[in-house]
């Protein structure tokens, strides 16, 4: 009993559930595509704040920009590049293997109209996206929904913040406190997942057939293959570069892995990272500036799973995006995100704020992927913990703020450090 209590178990159990409805009763299962639809309108409600704090918190918390500029214009040049290329990856690898060709479109094609109709009333081009960046009204962008005024928005006041230095502490505190009450919000979304999970699994194979488990599975097995050989050749690549073995890093890291894998979060191996890393030999003041930071622009993971999503929505829908199509979601995808943090479920919050800048893209297909989302979440997480260590480790040795230590190549215990 004490299994059916876990969120993955129960998921599981859904999903089978689901399948089972849709298959045999498929009017009824896709009428439970409401349970989804209602899933989703809670995520996206608190997608505006949750983004907002998140970025503002990320840049105010580096403190002084003088004095920490160089550290945190390093540590943010290395997140902006390695995100970008796990972006890039993800896109081409999609691509290639084209997991959302195998579900039939033609029982979408009046919930896709509204959504043509609305990337056809939208600006195209280069210069219209630079000048829709920037909001009439912030409290219109909020009230709206307009994820990329937010964001710009949010970069300005973080900025503004960090330069006020300990004047502004009260005000990054309170939102600190904010963020997590929003948090908190998602955290008790996330808990109905599993009946989201049963009206979505039902409703896709209702509507699609059981066929359209087959593009699932391709898409989940393309994801972890990319974040594998991701973590192996990208970050074991520069890992090699600055004179550590990724294999030992990983094996030194195994605890908190396995934590986030049991929570499918990140954020929960936070205060075991930063001491572990301040254990392996970076200096406190690194750890302490390049962590957090990373926790909300250098989710390598989340970036993979952000990119292969959104085009899996598009071929599924059998919208063909061109290539600037293609990189104009690039562009977005390397704004929006910046805003994720790692907490479970941030992955499809950052998706639904990416399709709602870029309505060629409907944002009900995320429908399709909530059967799958928990496992790859686990999958995003793992990675976005791995590139965050040797983010932090690569900036230590840039800055000569690495001293070995052989307390990693000797045992996994951990001393009590303090990183305060």
């Amino acid at each position: 009993m004490a299994k059916l209590k876990n969120l993955t178990v129960q998921v599981v159990i859904a999903i089978i559930t689901g399948i089972l409805v849709g298959h045999f009763f498929p009017a009824f299962g896709t009428e439970l595509k409401i349970l989804a639809d209602v899933f989703i309108k809670l995520i996206k409600m608190v997608i505006a704040p949750i983004v907002f704090f998140t970025i503002v918190i990320g840049i105010a918390g580096m403190g002084d920009v003088k004095k920490v500029g160089r550290i945190g214009g390093k540590a943010l040049l290395y997140f902006e590049v390695v995100t970008t290329f796990a972006l890039a990856i993800g896109i081409l690898v999609v691509n290639i293997v084209k997991p959302g060709e195998g579900i039939n479109p033609d029982g979408a094609t009046a919930d896709v109209s509204s959504f043509a109709k609305q990337a056809e009333a939208t600006e195209q081009g280069f210069i219209p996206f630079i000048v829709n960046i920037i909001p009439d009204n912030i409290i219109s962008a909020m009230a709206k929904g307009e994820l990329l005024p937010i964001l710009f928005f949010a970069v300005l006041f973080g900025i503004s913040l960090a330069a006020m230095g300990k004047s502004a502490k009260p005000v990054i505190d309170l939102f600190d406190k904010l963020c997590h009450g929003f948090f908190g919000i998602v955290n008790m979304i996330m808990k109905v997942s599993p009946i989201a999970a049963f009206g979505a699994m039902s409703y896709t194979i209702g509507k699609f057939g059981l066929g359209s488990l087959i593009s699932l599975g391709k898409l989940m097995s393309s994801v972890y293959l990319t974040m594998f050989f991701f973590i192996i050749l990208v970050l074991g690549g520069i890992a090699k570069f600055y004179g550590f073995n990724i294999f030992k890093f990983i094996k030194y890291m195994k605890d908190e892995i396995f934590l986030v894998l049991g929570t499918s979060s990140s954020e929960s191996a936070l205060p075991r990272l930063m001491e572990r890393l301040i254990n392996y030999g970076c200096s406190k003041s690194v750890v302490g500036l390049v962590v957090p930071t990373g926790y909300s622009f250098n989710l390598d993971g989340t970036s993979i799973y952000l990119s292969m999503a959104a085009l899996f929505i598009a071929q599924a829908f059998g919208i063909d995006l061109s290539l600037w199509e293609q990189l104009t979601l690039l562009g977005i995808l390397m704004v929006t995100s910046k805003g994720a943090a790692g907490v479970t479920g941030s992955g499809f919050v950052t998706l639904a704020a990416t399709l709602a800048a870029f309505p060629m893209i409907p944002v009900e297909g995320m429908a399709l992927l909530l059967g799958v989302d928990r496992f790859m979440s686990e999958a995003r997480a793992i990675t976005n913990l791995i590139g965050n260590g040797v983010a932090t480790v690569v900036v230590a040795k840039m800055e000569n703020e690495f001293q070995a230590s052989s307390l990693h190549e000797v045992s996994g215990h951990i001393s009590k450090t303090n990183i305060s």
